[in-house]
């Protein structure tokens, strides 16, 4: 084979920290995001990329962790009332130190039932899950192995939020180890008020018993959602696609979208 037709494999190790070094660089020039630093968390400026082409008034961050994307969507957003659903308390105070007051918080799990439920803690927080956590999750990402169980309330979203509660247009961002669907499940009567979907949605079993990336795309789509673009994709070492995250819109908005503007 032609040197010049060669794809260069790059170690997994080496990979990562190449992507450390220019997160680190996207993360330098935003003063919040510095402070946010100072706490040990780093913002999902990865999500930046993603182009959303409507200034939200509502965001929904399920899954909210340390405040990472909820950082990106102060940023981006100012002006919008920002939901954060996360059942971790140690996450929960990460989030508060990062973001503020002024951000509306649940300590609570979502999905599509009112029941109490065992959540899987990872040795790193922010893969845990209700669903157990798979050798091939620990094998792709080393050291997310279960550090233990704790029993959370889990609610459905419809049943937290009222339709007052979302001003349109609104984005619902998940992220929820392999608990997508679930959570989706849980939105029956106030889907039709969301407008952006962002999703990190799996390719392969990485919980075991998850819905896979199709499923939730079948899901979504009679919802009146259609996939908008596919960004972050993680892979194997055999170049394998693992997971990504998945940007809906919904039909009936596309044809006249509202500009987004960025806050400084």
């Amino acid at each position: 084979m032609p040197a010049d037709t060669r794809r260069l494999r790059i170690p997994p190790t080496v990979g990562e920290a190449l992507r450390k070094v220019g997160k680190l660089a996207r993360l330098s020039p935003r003063p919040n995001y510095l402070r946010a630093l100072r706490h040990g968390v780093a913002a999902a400026v990865e999500h930046e990329r993603v182009p959303f082409d409507r200034h939200f008034a509502t965001v929904v961050d399920v899954g909210a962790g340390r405040g990472q994307f909820a950082l990106v969507a102060r940023r981006r957003y100012p002006s919008a009332t920002l939901h954060c659903f996360e059942p971790l308390a140690s996450a929960r105070e990460k989030l508060v130190a990062v973001v503020g007051g002024d951000v509306r918080i649940y300590a609570i799990a979502l999905g599509s039932t009112n029941t109490p439920a065992h959540f899987h803690v990872s040795d790193k927080g922010d893969s845990s899950s209700l669903l157990p956590i798979t050798d091939r999750q620990v094998t792709a990402f080393p050291g997310t192995g279960e550090a233990g169980q704790i029993v959370v309330n889990r609610a459905r979203l419809d049943e937290i939020l009222t339709p007052q509660a979302l001003t349109r247009p609104s984005l619902l961002k998940i992220d929820v180890q392999g608990y997508e669907l679930e959570v989706l499940k849980g939105t029956e009567q106030v889907i039709h008020l969301i407008d952006d979907v962002l999703i990190e949605c799996s390719f392969a079993e990485l919980y075991a018993g998850q819905p896979l990336a199709d499923e939730i795309v079948c899901y979504l789509r009679p919802k009146g959602f259609e996939l908008a673009g596919v960004f972050s994709v993680a892979r194997d070492e055999a170049g394998r696609c693992l997971q990504a995250d998945f940007h809906f819109r919904r039909r009936e908005s596309l044809a006249a979208p509202v500009p987004s503007q960025a806050s400084g």
